[in-house]
């Protein structure tokens, strides 16, 4: 009996045995179908699109490429075929929408190395293109339209003129973007020709470059936004008590000087005055009294030194404080200084959110794909990023930002038709040894059933009231107000 008992004992856990690797195999498999349909839906067209990857050429061989289009129904990219069979990239509008577009010859950038698997994919009628394979004729490729607005766009390079800069704007709730324009540029069309000099040493003028997205620049005032934050967090209950009195140079515990944008004094200043003003002595004494780890912890929860949700190239923000830095130091990364950087782009993030209750939207390019006979056959999706700020967070920072227009800096934007909020900054850089100031500005609104945050910097543009707020107000008129 007890040799019987223990052989069945034997059977039972050798069948536990088999049956948990049944269980393992059956997982597995269940796995790699879940990660095959993933991979499809979501990585294909990266992997497939990609330049290193030799299919790419294959697809070329068969594809004419498809057309890029603007919102509003603009050609923005074409494929010319001449006669002989020679395939042309044109894009008509030139170097408006270079830092959209981007180019296909040295190489791919912008969309359409983003989009290039779409654009080399053809849906037309399975007969036809079986019967274009078999005379030799090239099928029409698909069709991409995207989100910017090819008039908006027109309006922010109008509105940034010949200098030097960025404007970037999007629809904060949906995080469609709606115009991105980097100055200098260049000519897609004439790439080739023009890539030596372009790409020469001697030449300072970053055409290639992006500025909204790869632009590392000082915040200036507008990083107020994070050290308020900080601050409001520290002293959730006396925050409101806070008080200084601005002489126009604040002389911090070291004896070190640090100075409000053309040395104004702006007297005795509320929390939200002194935000609303930009008053530099206020926010020099609230970063010496700040934690380091704190700033940090808020800078990382900001984004800083991290990733953007941003398909395309982008330069991360740079943020680093530490108990050991200086007072000096310490005052001037609270007003946007030190050895803070950030892009246009990810100011835009911190402005869409505030705008949106707290919640990120991923900003998106890609609306949607349509076949050369005009069939839709693929939406993109708005996605939610997550919450960057706490919902009472948002709304304290819209009530400042809000009094950055009626009573401070943004004046600007004062007499609009629209109730605007936004935040000014001079960023202070050196160039060959000379200072010079960055002028920025971010700001957002709603007006007639549409939205919009805008981040503009322009170069060696002095002051943010006075060169980036009217460039951030005719981009705002230009889509609140059709």
């Amino acid at each position: 009996m007890k040799h019987r008992k223990s052989s069945r004992s034997g059977k039972n856990k050798f069948n536990r045995s088999i049956l948990r690797i049944c269980y393992a195999a059956v997982g597995l498999f269940f796995a790699l179908i879940i990660y095959l349909v993933w991979f499809v839906q979501f990585e294909a067209p990266n992997v497939i699109g990609s330049s290193y990857n030799p299919r790419v050429n294959l697809m070329s061989d068969r594809v004419v490429r498809g057309e890029i289009r603007s919102a509003d129904g603009e050609v923005l990219a074409k494929t010319q075929v001449g006669e002989d069979g020679t395939e042309t990239r044109v894009y008509p509008f030139g170097s408006l929408f270079a830092p959209v577009t981007g180019y296909v010859q040295k190489g791919r950038t912008g969309v359409e190395s983003l989009a290039n698997f779409y654009l080399l994919s053809s849906h037309i009628n399975a007969l036809q293109q079986a019967g274009n394979e078999l005379v030799g004729v090239k099928n029409p490729g698909d069709d991409l339209v995207l989100t910017v607005d090819s008039a908006l766009q027109k309006t922010a390079s109008d509105a940034l003129g010949d200098r030097r800069g960025a404007v970037i704007a999007m629809d904060y709730e949906t995080g469609r973007i709606l115009c991105m324009v980097s100055k200098p540029t260049f000519d897609p069309n004439t790439i080739a020709d023009d890539w030596e000099s372009i790409t020469a040493e001697d030449n300072d003028k970053g055409q290639l470059l992006n500025r909204a997205a790869q632009g590392a620049y000082p915040p200036g005032s507008t990083f107020k936004l994070v050290t308020l934050l900080a601050y409001v967090r520290a002293h959730p209950d006396a925050y409101e008590e806070f008080s200084f009195d601005c002489t126009g140079v604040y002389t911090d515990s070291e004896g070190n000087e640090i100075r409000c944008y053309g040395n104004t004094a702006h007297g005795h200043q509320s929390l939200k005055q002194a935000f609303a003003n930009s008053c530099n002595g206020a926010f020099a004494k609230l970063g010496e009294t700040l934690p380091a780890a704190d700033m940090n912890a808020l800078a990382k929860e900001l984004l800083f030194n991290e990733s953007l949700p941003y398909r395309l190239p982008y330069v991360k923000s740079s943020f680093r404080l530490s108990e050991e830095d200086t007072a000096f130091m310490k005052g001037q990364t609270a007003i946007g200084q030190g050895r803070t950087t950030m892009s246009p782009l990810h100011n835009l993030l911190i402005a869409s959110a505030v705008a949106n209750g707290g919640r990120l939207m991923e900003p998106m390019l890609l609306d949607r794909i349509v076949t050369a006979g005009g069939q839709e056959i693929r939406t993109f999706r708005e996605k939610e990023w997550g919450g960057l700020l706490k919902a009472e967070d948002a709304a304290l920072l819209a009530e400042y930002m809000r009094a950055v227009v009626t009573d401070g800096t943004g004046s600007a934007f004062r007499d609009a038709a629209y109730e605007t909020h936004a935040k000014t900054g001079s960023a202070e850089y050196e160039d060959g040894g000379e200072r010079k100031t960055h002028a920025l500005c971010i700001s957002y609104a709603e007006y007639g059933g549409r939205r919009i945050a805008v981040s503009v910097i322009v170069e060696d543009g002095k002051s943010g009231g006075s060169t980036a707020a009217p460039v951030a107000r005719a981009v705002m008129d230009g889509w609140l107000l059709r």
